[in-house]
């Protein structure tokens, strides 16, 4: 399957060097082109990109808003003219940051930096889908400095992302880990964990209801009355889950 690619960038003659760029590897297939933010949240939604190529400063939203509003997933090169913005493009867990004008080998260099980081994330999914079921973990083992928490799953209520950590939420009492939400998922059954939101992960059988939250957002409300965001992806993901949910449970009957 080839890498999806969508590039952002408010100056045509910017997008069409990164077209001519990305025609010397055939394993990428460019998505989508966005003149600015807005189009590009629309894109990436549409899209699921595995590979973004970010402008900073954009009309309507900025590349750092961009980021804030699509699903995570895409590893993020940036692209800008502007080099103040670099340690906060790192913050964001950006793959590389080029400097325009950049030249093909430092870009080649960026590139490569991407597909490993695609591959890194990638792969451990691709093993947890294979796993079956029974040997997925049951429990989660949280270090708090001398004591040892251990979190059985069936106690899981949510996860929330926090930066490179995770507060994992059980009967009240919340844990935070060192681990990346994207690593915890891929470890967790699909059947029983959806990621509804790029920072929270929800257990199928905690959610009570859905409700619209603005004009095109949604909310999920615990059966303890946690809200909790999601997305236009998490969204499908929930309903995909709960109809699964339910056929298997009517498949049992």
């Amino acid at each position: 399957m080839p890498l999806r690619a969508v590039i952002v960038d408010d100056e045509e003659l910017a997008r069409a060097y990164l077209r001519e760029l990305l025609r010397a590897h055939p394993e990428i297939e460019i998505a989508a082109e966005c003149p600015n933010g807005f189009e590009a949240v629309k894109a990436c939604a549409e899209t699921s990109p595995d590979l973004l190529f970010l402008d900073v400063q954009m009309p309507k939203l900025d590349g750092f808003e961009v980021l804030e509003l699509i699903d995570p997933g895409p590893a993020v090169v940036f692209t800008t003219a502007y080099d103040q913005y670099a340690m906060r493009a790192f913050d964001a867990h950006a793959v590389d940051y080029l400097l325009k004008p950049f030249g093909a080998d430092r870009f080649e260099r960026a590139l490569e930096r991407a597909k490993e980081r695609i591959g890194e994330r990638k792969l451990p999914a691709a093993i947890a889908a294979e796993r079956p079921a029974a040997e997925r973990p049951q429990r989660i083992v949280v270090k708090d400095g001398t004591k040892i928490n251990v979190i059985p799953l069936d106690k899981l209520d949510y996860v929330e992302a926090q930066d490179d950590y995770v507060a994992l939420h059980s009967a009240g009492k919340s844990y935070l880990k060192q681990q990346p939400i994207a690593a915890l998922e891929a470890a967790l059954d699909p059947a029983r964990f959806v990621r509804i939101h790029r920072s929270a992960i929800v257990a199928l059988d905690r959610v009570a209801r859905i409700e619209p939250y603005g004009k095109e957002s949604r909310i999920a409300i615990l059966a303890d009355g946690t809200r909790l965001p999601v997305s236009k992806t998490g969204y499908a993901r929930l309903m995909e889950a709960m109809g699964d949910s339910q056929g298997s449970r009517s498949s049992t009957r």
